[in-house]
């Protein structure tokens, strides 16, 4: 079976075949750094690191990009609330998510451009636009032209009318059409600016993807990928403004995941049940987190609660359990030897052709999950009672789990020793979180709740906020901490905090 992809342009599933045979080059829409990461993120994030590993596994020489959005409205007003440089702001939320994303393995890019460093492009992009009479410049502003592009839509397959019909009415009177978007914005006092033909200003948002793209991958690329949140219009609006510069498709396979629901209903700070990556992984374990986040199909959306982290914890405890005996069998000396006949073996024999049959389906890590399970209960069965006297049956089990190894590797699991993983144990079944002294400096704490230290910093953060008299913040606060299972009662002598009963 050759490896097929959900092509989101077209809306099937089409062979995946490559611009150069051999090469894949792919771009990855990354983050917008003025804040910290949240679930959804992890989610997109693990399963584009899935998709590049099983790539390159198969043989592919990848080339893959995750850019970092380092200017935006978002970032400039963080700044301004924290009075502190824009730049300040990026570095502090690029650097939180290394920490966050490393925990969880994530490979690192090839290239990770920033917007702000690639101004020339996107200025010199947005010139070619304006030439071709695809953009048009308006008070220090350059606006593309959506009439100019007869195919706006075939991403999405929204109707170009059907939209027109829905703008609001309160559009900007400047544009010729209330569809048009910005390609470069006349700065306003105070904020960040550099210099173009239009005046001092800074990019859109979605000509810096269209501008970094093509400079490291070129006008024509395999796969672009991102969030189902970025269909549209940010990717429409990548596309039109692409393909209307260069008169070439702009990337050929569009591969978006699924959304993240909490305990059934979608992930909003509005309903109280928004979650940062770093709170999951102040009291769940990062590979259990990841494996949670691979047992669905990319494209699925995927619920999130105790249980299902519960049931992956209980899933990757089975897989290191499995490592843990192989470390066992090496420790004896003992060599690998061939694997004993019998069928009941063949899942175990077979599992590196009937993995690549599922990841070659769309990247089925849920399908290829459930066959490295049959293939760790066919090696369950060579499991010697004591390596160290049974020389034989212990080179039996090494050779079955050599056979794994590279498959685990795919899915980023795994990836610490068996006696480093099993030092921590986060317990959701029946309490709490418990470490050894020397692996957590988290007390013990019931069961998917935040820990103490956690509780506190948000704690000073709210009085932080009062105390500026930014009652907004403290207020978002408190309901953040009442969503997590943790009530706040001000008092004379302070702020006093409990779970939830």
């Amino acid at each position: 079976m050759t490896l097929s992809v959900f092509n989101t342009m077209g809306n099937r599933k089409e062979p995946f075949v490559p611009l150069v045979p051999g090469k894949v080059r792919m771009y990855v829409c990354g983050v917008t750094v003025y804040d910290l990461c949240h679930i959804g993120h992890a989610r997109a994030n693990v399963a584009f690191d899935i998709i590049v590993r099983y790539l390159r596994h198969t043989g592919y020489d990848v080339t893959y990009i995750r850019n970092f959005t380092d200017i935006d409205d978002k970032i400039i007003r963080k700044a301004n609330q924290e009075g502190i440089p824009f730049t300040a702001v990026t570095k502090k939320y690029i650097d939180a998510f290394y920490e966050d994303f490393d925990k969880l393995g994530l490979l690192r890019p090839d290239m990770e451009p920033k917007a702000t460093e690639h101004i020339p492009e996107i200025v010199a992009l947005t010139e070619r636009l304006v030439r071709a009479g695809k953009a048009y410049p308006v008070d220090g502003d350059v606006y593309y032209s959506v009439k100019g592009f007869p195919g706006y839509g075939k991403l999405s397959g929204k109707n170009v009318e059907d939209l027109r019909a829905g703008a609001r009415v309160d559009v900007d009177e400047r544009k010729s059409d209330p569809l048009d978007f910005a390609l470069w914005k006349a700065s306003k006092p105070g904020e960040p600016a550099w210099e173009s033909p239009w005046g001092p200003g800074r990019p859109g948002w979605h000509i810096e993807c269209s501008a970094m793209a093509m400079k490291h991958l070129g006008e024509t690329f395999d796969i672009h990928g991102g969030g189902k949140d970025l269909v549209f219009p940010h990717h429409e609006n990548e596309i039109a403004q692409s393909e209307a510069a260069t008169g070439k498709p702009f990337a050929r396979y569009w591969l978006h995941n699924g959304f993240v629901n909490i305990n059934n209903e979608k992930m909003s700070k509005s309903l109280g049940n928004f979650f940062t990556l770093r709170d999951v992984l102040a009291r769940v374990k990062p590979e259990a987190l990841r494996f949670f986040l691979a047992s669905s199909h990319y494209r699925s959306p995927i619920d999130y609660s105790d249980q299902s982290l519960t049931e992956a914890k209980a899933g990757l405890d089975r897989l290191y359990r499995v490592k843990e005996k192989a470390e066992s069998c090496r420790a004896t000396g003992a060599a690998p030897s061939s694997l004993p006949d019998g069928e009941e073996f063949d899942p175990l024999r077979n599992a590196p052709a009937r993995f690549a049959e599922a990841m070659d389906d769309d990247f089925n890590t849920a399908a290829a999950l459930g066959r490295l399970f049959d293939a760790v209960r066919a090696l369950n069965r060579l499991t010697p009672a004591e390596p160290s006297a049974e020389r034989e049956r212990a080179g039996q089990f090494l050779s079955g789990y050599t056979i794994l190894e590279p498959l685990f590797e795919v899915l980023g699991l795994l990836r610490m020793s068996a006696g480093e993983y099993f030092q921590v144990d986060y317990n959701y079944v029946g309490g709490g979180t418990r470490t050894s002294s020397a692996a957590s400096e988290h007390e013990f704490v019931p069961a998917g709740r935040l820990p103490k230290d956690e509780i506190l910093r948000r704690v000073d953060a709210r009085k932080s906020a009062r105390g500026s008299k930014n009652f907004a913040e403290a207020d978002r606060i408190r309901k953040e901490l009442e969503a997590a299972g943790v009530l706040l009662e001000d008092g004379k002598s302070g702020t006093t905090w409990k779970y939830k009963e």
